[in-house]
């Protein structure tokens, strides 16, 4: 039982930190292209901030939804309970 939660605390670590790692990347990546963007042609500048600041809100919140699982998971483990009995 005890391997089972040790587990679910390796799942929640791999979650939360691929996470991180993707959004980071993700939003690397879209600050250049806006940046590069910007540069080209900057009369369209405040139509790409307001695309750029929208999918900046989205990226982040897939990073947080799977935060929300990853600490419901370790939160409440059905498994949990089955330790308590011993």
């Amino acid at each position: 039982m005890e391997q089972i939660i040790s587990f679910v605390a390796l799942a929640a670590g791999l979650i939360i930190g691929l996470g991180a790692i993707g959004a980071c990347i993700g939003i690397g990546i879209m600050g250049s292209k806006y940046l590069e963007s910007a540069a080209r042609q900057p009369e369209l500048m405040n139509e790409l901030q307001t695309k750029m600041f929208l999918l900046a809100g989205l990226i982040d919140a897939a990073f947080i939804i799977g935060t929300g699982i990853a600490l419901w998971f370790a939160t409440a483990n059905p498994f949990l309970g089955q330790l308590a009995n011993r």
